[in-house]
């Protein structure tokens, strides 16, 4: 089974240490991964974002997922309740070695990201023919 992870937490005082700027808080959004035989694909919910908000990312066999919501409000109105606090989404995923990350594709349609990894020639299934002597 190919292997796609989040990262775990580190410490504050190492994450601090590692990162240029502190990053503003973001939302996580859900995610489901589907496996077949070829490799996995990931639709992640995205509500609210435009395709210029958006950024994905492979770097090394990190996948970042980055995006801004766009809620536009009429002029001169602010809203009495609002149920999004945050206005950005943030996911960072460990990809296997199986996978091909040089050949992720994505598409963004109705608020849903998806994106898909295929495996790697080397971890992709194969046929074996059978000589008959």
């Amino acid at each position: 089974m190919t292997q796609i992870t989040t990262p775990t937490p580190t410490s504050a005082a190492s994450r601090e240490e590692n990162a240029p700027a502190r990053q503003e808080a973001a939302l996580l959004p859900p995610v489901d991964v589907v496996e077949d035989s070829t490799g996995i694909t990931l639709y992640a919910d995205l509500p609210g974002v435009p395709r210029d908000k958006l950024d994905v990312r492979v770097d090394g066999d990190q996948l970042n997922i980055e995006a801004e919501l766009a809620l536009p409000l009429p002029q001169r109105m602010t809203p009495s309740h609002a149920e999004v606090g945050r206005a950005r989404y943030r996911r960072a995923f460990t990809l296997s070695k199986e996978l091909d990350a040089e050949k992720v594709s994505a598409e963004l349609a109705h608020g849903v990201l998806r994106l898909r990894i295929p495996k790697a020639e080397h971890a992709q299934p194969r046929r074996i023919s059978v000589q008959v002597r």
